[in-house]
């Protein structure tokens, strides 16, 4: 059945994802709050938008897990996207865009499972100093966040592969790495033979981020086909913003940052934006913090600016895509596959709001957890959050 989303360029859900379950030390959860009361809704009703704060799922904490050195805090991280996923699923079928604070950066795998609810096809742009390829069974240190785009194509923890229910959530070549830094050995190996888009730091800081990412948005296809935008802050230099766990010294600078963040913004198919890593504890001042509101409010004035200027297609005919089947479940025909045509799914009930949507609202489910075997761990790389 065809879902009708009319866009609504000056409208936006604000929702928190209040988690550091992914990362390997406390303080990201602390960001919603802390932009809360910094201004951004008033920073942005001030600039137009018509803003609904949706509030914020559940607070997940980092906690020491020893039961799970692979991938630590797994079914703590897997809560988030569930508590997630459809907010965001109601927030684009009302025609918002969602602005999703964390936390964590894997909780762009829920955003990306929301857009996938009534788009076939959707990419991502993934600002971040990391590659984030890393898996269970090469991760030295067992830090969820740095496999976050190893689970988004297929690869990794079954559970979290199969969170959309039928892999990949996004093919390779969907995917734009920008801004990344920090790579670990076994991740070079697999850039190496991937079709994975991606403009590194240095040449980003060589030929200027606005540049760069024109260049991105257009191999993207961004202006034809919905994409996701994550913002990790460590893909700005450490020197110039050292407020998250992770500070990349080697990152691009903050005007850079702020360029391509602008021009990714300013894209008419984009259906979602996530900003993670932020750490207010090492914010003491608050001033980090308004530097990350300005970047935001700024990028989507500009939004509203290019949407403006263009002759819109607002309407969006689509169908949602297909989801999981239980694997306690007889499934009554196939699996639709991405190549074949979207199958139905059941709609959020018409009353629902975002910030009263539940997992149980939705009827999506994901596998009993099954967690890979893996090898011995590898000498920790630089890329790896616990090394020097």
């Amino acid at each position: 059945m065809a879902v009708r989303i009319v866009r609504q360029p000056k409208k936006i859900v604000l929702l928190g994802a209040p988690s550091s379950a992914a990362a390997l030390s406390a303080g990201h959860e602390r960001a919603p709050a802390a932009l809360r009361a910094a201004g951004l809704v008033a920073r942005l009703q001030s600039a137009g938008f018509e803003v609904l704060d949706a509030g914020d799922i559940a607070t997940r904490v980092y906690q020491v897990d020893d039961e799970h050195p692979r991938a630590r805090n797994f079914p703590a991280v897997l809560e988030v996207l569930h508590d997630l996923r459809p907010r965001v699923e109601v927030a684009i079928k009302s025609g918002a865009l969602p602005l999703v604070i964390g936390g964590d950066c894997i909780v762009v795998l829920a955003i990306l499972a929301g857009a996938r609810r009534y788009y076939r096809n959707v990419g991502l742009v993934y600002m971040d100093s990391d590659a984030d390829l890393n898996v269970p069974a090469t991760s030295a240190s067992g830090c969820v966040d740095g496999m976050v785009i190893s689970h988004i194509v297929g690869r990794g923890a079954a559970e979290m592969v199969r969170f959309w229910g039928e892999p990949p959530l996004v093919r390779e070549p969907d995917i734009m790495l920008f801004g990344v830094n920090r790579v670990d050995p076994n991740e070079e190996q697999f850039l190496a033979r991937s079709p994975m888009p991606r403009h590194l730091a240095d040449e980003i800081s060589r030929r200027g981020g606005a540049v760069v990412a024109e260049e991105a948005a257009q191999r993207a296809h961004s202006a034809q086909r919905e994409f996701v935008l994550h913002f990790d802050v460590d893909v700005i230099s450490g020197r110039e913003f050292p407020a998250t766990n992770y500070p990349a010294l080697e990152g691009i600078s903050l005007a850079d940052a702020r360029q391509a963040f602008t021009v990714f913004a300013r894209q008419p198919q984009l259906a979602g934006i996530n900003v993670s890593a932020y750490n207010p504890d090492r914010d003491p001042d608050g001033s980090y913090g308004k530097i990350l509101i300005d970047m935001i409010v700024d990028a989507l004035e500009q939004r509203i600016v290019a949407l403006t200027e263009k002759p819109a297609a607002p309407v969006v005919e689509t169908a949602p895509a297909a989801v999981a089947v239980p694997a306690a479940e007889e499934p009554s025909a196939p699996v639709v596959s991405e190549e074949s045509a979207p199958a139905e799914s059941s709609e959020p009930a018409a009353e629902t709001t975002v910030a009263e949507a539940t997992h149980a609202e939705v009827t999506e489910t994901t596998p009993e957890n099954t967690s890979p075997d893996a090898p011995a761990a590898p000498e920790p790389t630089n890329s790896d959050p616990t090394s020097p």
